[in-house]
C-alpha cells in the first residue's frame, strides 16, 4: 500500500504546473536519427590522465584495458549493426563533436523514436558509480549494452547482435584478438559490454582554465572566470552537488525539473522503490557542459544561462525537493559570471584531448565490412 506522501508526489507529478506536456518532443528539431563519422584522433591513449583529474578511473580486474579492446569498442560505438535495422549507432545519441551527448532534448532512436529522456555525456563517465540519469546500471559494462535492447534507442537485443557480428569475419577476428584468452566462443554478450566499456574509458576532458589556474597559472582565467569561479565555491553552494576532481557528487537529487510533466518521470525511485527518492536524477559532471545542451535529464533547458537561472530561483518547489536548495539572489552579472566559469571548464589545453578532430594526425580506422 503506498503512503499518503508518495501519493502526494505523483498527484504532483502529474498535475502541478510545469512545462506543457510534449514540451520535450517539441524541442527536437530532427526526426531522424544521425550517424556521426569517426573524426577522433587516430590513437587514443590508454593511459594518459588530463590535468586536473587526480586519480586514473578504476578498471575492473575483470575488464582490463588494452589497445586492442579499445579499438573494438571504437568500431562498435559507431556500427549502425547493434541497431535492430542497421540505422542508429551508439554515436548517433552520444554524439562527438557534441561532447558525446544528444543535442535534442529527447535523444532520436530507431525510426524516429524520441525517448523521455536527453543523452548524456559519456566524458570522464569512467568515474562512474552508477549510470544513466537513474542509475539503473552498476558498472559501463552493464550500461553499454542497455540501449541496444531499448526499443526506443536501438531497437533490438543483445542476442540478434551477437548473432550478427558472429556473421561478421572481420569483427569475429577483432573479438579473438581483442580476447584471445577467452577461448573460442569470444563473440557474446559479456565481451560486446567490455569493448564498448573499454573505449568509453578513454574518453577523459580536463586540462581546463580552472585547472590551470588551480595549479598557480593566474593568468588562465579571465576576470569574469574567476568571479564565477568564486561564486561556485561561496554563495553558489553548487560544489555541494558538482563537486571532486569532476564536479559530480555521483549521487541524485530532486531539482524539480519536469515536475508536473506527463508522462510522469519518477527517476531514481523507479530503480529503488524509496519513497524518498522520487523525482530525483544523477548528477551530471560539469566538465564538458558548454558541449552538451540542452540540459537536465529532460532536455528542458536550453542554455547554461537558463541553468543557473534556474538554480538561482530556487528550482521547482515540490514535496521532494532537495532541502540544500534554496534561491542564489543573483544579480545578472552574478549569473555571466558563473557562465564564463561552466564555459571555461569545458575548454581543453590538453593536446592529446578525445574531443580533437583528427586533421594531421591520420585518418581514423575503417570500419569492418559487414556480411549480410
Amino acid at each position: 500500500m503506498y503512503s499518503s506522501r508518495f501519493l502526494l508526489c505523483l498527484l504532483g507529478l502529474l498535475l502541478s504546473a510545469g512545462v506543457p506536456t510534449g514540451a520535450v518532443i517539441a524541442q527536437s528539431q530532427r526526426t531522424q536519427p544521425v550517424l556521426p563519422k569517426d573524426t577522433l584522433r587516430l590513437e587514443l591513449s590508454l593511459d594518459h590522465l588530463p590535468a586536473g583529474l587526480n586519480a586514473r578511473p578504476a578498471i575492473p580486474a575483470d575488464s582490463p584495458l588494452t589497445a586492442e579492446r579499445v579499438a573494438l569498442g571504437r568500431l562498435l560505438f559507431f556500427d549502425p549493426m547493434l541497431s535492430e535495422n542497421n540505422t542508429v549507432a551508439c554515436a548517433s545519441c552520444h554524439q562527438p563533436r557534441h561532447g558525446f551527448a544528444s543535442p535534442d532534448a529527447g535523444a532520436i532512436g530507431i525510426r524516429g523514436q524520441v525517448g523521455q529522456r536527453n543523452a548524456p555525456s559519456l566524458l570522464n563517465r569512467a568515474y562512474g558509480t552508477r549510470f544513466f540519469w537513474d542509475g539503473r546500471a552498476g558498472s559501463l559494462e552493464e550500461q553499454a549494452l542497455k540501449p541496444i535492447a531499448n526499443r526506443k534507442e536501438l531497437g533490438s537485443s543483445v542476442a540478434a547482435v551477437i548473432k550478427k557480428l558472429r556473421g561478421s569475419a572481420e569483427y569475429v577476428e577483432k573479438f579473438q584478438q581483442a580476447f584471445a584468452e577467452e577461448g573460442v566462443k569470444v563473440v557474446n554478450e559479456k565481451n560486446l559490454g567490455k569493448a564498448l566499456a573499454s573505449f568509453e574509458r578513454t574518453l577523459l576532458l580536463g586540462d581546463s582554465p580552472i585547472d590551470q589556474f588551480r595549479a598557480s597559472n593566474a593568468s588562465a582565467l579571465s576576470d569574469a572566470e574567476r568571479q564565477g569561479l568564486w561564486l561556485y565555491e561561496s554563495r553558489g553552494r553548487c560544489w555541494r552537488c558538482h563537486r571532486g576532481h569532476n564536479f559530480s557528487d555521483e549521487s541524485f537529487h530532486n531539482t524539480g525539473v519536469s515536475w508536473g510533466k506527463r508522462p510522469a518521470d519518477l527517476g531514481r525511485f523507479d530503480v529503488s522503490g524509496q519513497e524518498e527518492d522520487i523525482g530525483k536524477f544523477k548528477t551530471p559532471t560539469l566538465r564538458g557542459v558548454s558541449l552538451t545542451a540542452p540540459y537536465m535529464h529532460d532536455g528542458s533547458v536550453k542554455t547554461l544561462r537558463d541553468v543557473v537561472q534556474f538554480y538561482n530561483r530556487g528550482c521547482v518547489k515540490n514535496p521532494n525537493l532537495d532541502p540544500i536548495i534554496q534561491p542564489l539572489g543573483f544579480s545578472d552579472a552574478d549569473v555571466d559570471h558563473l557562465v564564463a566559469f561552466l564555459e571555461a571548464l569545458s575548454r581543453t589545453s590538453d593536446p592529446m584531448s578525445v574531443l580533437l578532430d583528427v586533421t594531421s594526425e591520420g585518418r581514423p580506422p575503417a570500419k569492418p565490412d559487414e556480411e549480410k
